[in-house]
């Protein structure tokens, strides 16, 4: 199962009383979308039914949960920060975020430690390395976000 299925098929069933739950929960926000079909579309092995964009939107913002957006910037090369727009744009701001980059920054040093620890690398230990690289990048990009808001 690619990544990609597997975060919409988590974004549904993950979710407290799964498709039942949001299908109404789409249903009241002008979408609708029995639960059957939803679980359908979020089924990796039906070919025939898919999520458009206007659902997937619709349960993003239902769920909170943007595994499917960080899942499709992952397969073209790209990553997604979350813009924190209720953030001061200070020294001290920057300094909080300077530090998390830094954090981030040993954690990718721990994986890939571990990962040559033994000799042998193994998919999972490179999965591990891809999760911290990417954390990483999102740190720095929510880095830069908040530095260009300062920027007169």
């Amino acid at each position: 199962m690619t990544t990609l299925a597997m975060a919409m098929y988590q974004l549904v069933h993950q979710f407290p009383g799964g498709s039942e739950a949001l299908s109404a929960a789409m249903g009241k926000a002008g979408v609708d979308c029995g639960a059957s079909t939803l679980r359908n579309k979020v089924n990796p092995n039906q070919a025939t039914h898919k999520l458009n964009v206007i659902e997937l939107d619709t349960l993003m913002a239902i769920t909170g949960d943007y595994g499917v957006i960080h899942a499709l910037c992952a397969n073209h090369g790209f990553v997604a920060a979350a813009v924190d727009r209720d953030a001061p744009a200070c020294d001290l701001a920057v300094l909080e975020l300077v530090t998390r980059v830094w954090r981030a920054n040993g954690d990718v040093g721990k994986a890939v430690d571990d990962t040559l620890a033994d000799g042998v690398v193994q998919h999972c230990e490179v999965q591990k390395v891809r999760s911290e690289v990417y954390r990483m990048q999102a740190a720095l990009n929510t880095l830069l976000i908040r530095l260009e808001g300062m920027a007169q």
